[in-house]
């Protein structure tokens, strides 16, 4: 008997839908930013608040879209998940991840356990900081 996936296709199906609809809108925002930069009037700005105003804007922009661009890199990453026939599997423990999650946020890799934990341990990291390099007291 072989083993089924943690999805049937018409889910595999669904969320393929949703993730090459978000693919398509951030890539047509990525185009409309490139263009719209190439036509921004850099020209001459005789108030310097108004060219650190146009600088902030500018950007403000870039941030937005660069982390468009790490989206773009980890939807490409789910559809090929489902592709592979591993979409939906927790890459950390291999169990199924909930649909309720793989619905809020598609390009998700881990269940929401491993996650919670993966955050524990960062969050306790961070409030070690950074770990003394020789082995004397300060």
């Amino acid at each position: 008997m072989a083993k089924e996936g943690p999805m049937d296709q018409e889910k595999l199906l669904y969320f393929r839908g949703l993730l090459e609809g978000r693919l398509h809108a951030l890539l047509e925002e990525a185009e409309k930013t490139v263009s719209g930069m190439g036509q921004e009037a850099e020209g001459d700005f005789p108030d310097p608040n108004d060219r650190a105003s146009f600088e902030s804007d500018r950007n403000f922009v870039l941030r937005i879209r660069d982390r468009e661009r790490k989206l773009i890199a980890k939807v490409k990453e789910a559809l090929a998940r489902i592709d592979d026939g591993t979409f939906g599997i927790c890459e950390t423990c291999g169990k199924p991840i909930s649909e309720k999650r793989l619905m809020a946020r598609p390009v998700t890799t881990e269940c929401i356990d491993c996650k919670t934990e993966a955050e524990k341990k960062e969050r306790l990291a961070r409030m070690r900081g950074p770990r003394p390099r020789s082995g004397f007291p300060s």
